[in-house]
């Protein structure tokens, strides 16, 4: 059995754990749990004083934070992979979306979700401004996947498996819509086809229908958003 445990809090950001161990063929046990009702159960909070997802363990160790196990389990287990090197000629691009993902993108989409059910009306201005900025980023991302494949360039690496839960399953929680941003539908299209997104998917949501066209789910929950 390996050494490496995943704890993955069903529907929630720790769903990118899984996909970077099954990109980089990394062996892991997976363990799972459910919402109790919308946040983390408290078998989950237990395992470490943050109480959110992603948590992993590796003997001692037990670690929080989407960036920093995708960071030691890529530098631990799989020599760096899927991170570019300084030397690499795109180093520069794939730094800013690797931190853009969660540090601007995710966060917008959380304030937004916050204010949306936090009983404002529609026109609430901090709210129109979250929704502006949404729009902004999704033109900006749209924007770099029209020449582009991956977020980093040609190469597929950790920012598009940072990036790929705010536009997909986080629009169960706050569900808006990519109509009008073709690039980045099609640039899903390539994450659905990928098969080590296909394994992890099925194995820590193997119950959820995927969410990987323009189109937010028919009945978003409306929950809190999950917990980084």
């Amino acid at each position: 059995m390996s050494a490496l445990t995943v704890h993955h809090l069903n529907v929630s950001q720790s769903e990118r754990i899984p996909w970077l161990c099954e990109e980089l063929a990394v062996s892991y046990e997976l363990k799972t749990y459910k919402r109790a009702p919308n946040f983390a159960p408290p078998e989950y909070k237990a395992l470490h004083p943050s109480g959110s997802a992603p948590i992993i363990q590796d003997g001692d160790l037990t670690l929080a934070e989407s960036g920093a196990c995708m960071e030691y389990i890529a530098n631990r287990y799989a020599g760096g992979a899927l991170f570019l090197p300084p030397i690499h000629p795109a180093y520069a691009q794939f730094i800013y979306w690797w931190h853009w993902a969660n540090g601007t993108f995710q966060h917008l989409l959380n304030m937004a979700l916050f204010l949306s059910h936090s009983g404002v009306t529609h026109d609430n201005p901090p709210l129109v401004l979250m929704k502006e900025r949404i729009g902004s980023a999704l033109n900006m991302l749209d924007a770099r996947l029209k020449e582009n494949d991956w977020l980093a360039g040609a190469e597929f690496t950790v920012a598009d498996i940072m990036i790929v839960f705010s536009l997909t399953t986080m629009r169960y929680f706050y569900g808006y819509s990519l109509a009008e941003h073709g690039n980045v539908v099609r640039y899903l299209e390539r994450v659905g086809a990928r098969e080590g997104y296909q394994r992890a998917m099925k194995k820590c949501e193997p119950e959820m229908e995927l969410v990987l066209g323009a189109d937010p789910p028919a009945n978003p929950s409306g929950n809190p958003p999950p917990s980084k």
